[in-house]
């Protein structure tokens, strides 16, 4: 089966895109609507009034702003998640070598003490 291309989600003559640029972009890049909705606004478009172009474009900007705001501050919080996540990471890499260097400085001094009692041995076995 050969692919087809697919229809573009909404149509836009190309009268409407010089003039009303900006409104065009808002409408294409709102989040609140989907293909449907975005292709009635485009098609009543020519029949509102300036009013209700204002107020539309009003709308959709103040969504726009809206979620570039929540976007901010959701990126703001991620990256104090990240970077609480690598404070605790490194934390928990020092408490590891901590505790392995414990662990080794631990079995050097059980290894010097049986040394040390194994020569003390010797000696109080040559003396006897």
């Amino acid at each position: 089966m050969a692919d087809q291309k697919a229809p573009p989600a909404v149509t836009i003559p190309d009268d409407l895109k010089a003039k009303f640029p900006e409104l065009i972009a808002l409408i294409l890049g709102s989040e609140s609507m989907n293909d449907e909705e975005r292709q009635y606004w485009v098609n009543i478009l020519p029949v509102m009034t300036p009013d209700q172009i204002q107020n539309l474009k009003d709308i959709l900007t103040n969504e726009k702003d809206q979620l570039a705001a929540i976007d901010q501050k959701y990126a703001k919080e991620i990256e104090k998640i990240g970077t609480d996540k690598l404070l605790t990471a490194t934390d928990d890499e020092r408490k590891k070598k901590r505790d392995d260097r414990a662990k080794r400085e631990q079995e050097h001094k059980e290894q010097e003490d049986s040394a040390a009692s194994e020569i003390l041995e010797k000696i109080q076995g040559k003396g006897a």
